[in-house]
């Protein structure tokens, strides 16, 4: 505990002073709240009678489509990973593929989705999918050839396999990677659920923001920001958590091992 406290308070400490400055410079140089409001004006706007019931709206919104849109990428990401590896030929025909669907802006993209999806739900979670899948496919690839040769080699000795060597060799060692790849998409599923609510929503943080920056309420802006780094560092913690519980039989720094 003692450990995790030396660890977690430089953070806390950085962004305090951080806090202080912001509140120091707005308070005595003399700028306009529309401009740059303080932190304390910035709370207090978000927890306005008028303003935080639709914050907390707009968040359960952004909330919904980034969890479902990060389930559903990742759920590709391993499924795609897994027919890459196993199947003969799938990676040098699709890898090409899968570098140019992430070379497209993402803010060309989502108009594109809207054009051929419409404007519901369908086309921001697809958004939101497209760029969570990518690096859970790359981690999980990565993890899935980064198996120990001895333990191969062992397993072919006693007989296994293909897929007994897949399930009980390569998926165990690549587990770690799977959850690397999910970090990194944590942190890109808000990012993209923002853009594809500011493209064409009626609901969620990116539609409030754009709405509020339209009508220069820059303390509203800046507390939807706010909620926005706080959710996802949230999803990330969560994303390393369950890390934390489902390698927890893999001792850190060990390559991929035999499925106890």
């Amino acid at each position: 505990m003692g450990s995790k406290l030396r660890r977690g308070w430089p953070p806390l400490a950085v962004i305090l002073l951080f806090l202080l400055a912001w509140q120091g410079v707005v308070m005595y140089g003399g700028i306009k709240p529309y401009l740059l409001p303080s932190p304390v004006q910035v709370v207090q706007e978000a927890l306005s009678d008028k303003v935080w019931p639709r914050l907390v709206e707009h968040t359960l919104a952004t909330a919904q489509r980034t969890l479902l849109g990060l389930s559903l990428g990742t759920a590709a990401g391993i499924v795609l990973s897994m027919l890459l590896h196993l199947v003969p030929g799938a990676r040098r025909g699709l890898s090409p593929m899968l570098i140019l669907s992430q070379n497209i802006p993402i803010i060309v993209l989502g108009p594109l989705l809207m054009i051929w999806l419409g404007f519901g739900e369908l086309p921001k979670i697809v958004l939101i999918v497209l760029v969570c899948f990518f690096p859970v496919t790359v981690a999980m690839m990565t993890g899935l050839r980064q198996s120990d040769p001895r333990l191969a080699n062992y397993l072919a000795m006693i007989g296994a396999g293909r897929w007994t060597m897949f399930r009980r060799l390569e998926l165990p060692g690549a587990v770690p990677y799977l959850f690397s790849g999910m970090k990194i998409a944590a942190a890109y599923s808000v990012t993209s659920a923002i853009v594809a609510e500011w493209l064409g929503a009626k609901s969620g943080l990116g539609y409030f923001i754009k709405l509020s920056a339209s009508g220069f309420f820059t303390a509203r802006v800046l507390a939807a920001t706010g909620i926005i780094v706080l959710f996802s560092l949230l999803l990330y913690m969560l994303v390393a958590a369950a890390e934390r519980w489902f390698v927890r039989w893999k001792p850190q720094g060990e390559g991929g091992g035999l499925q106890p």
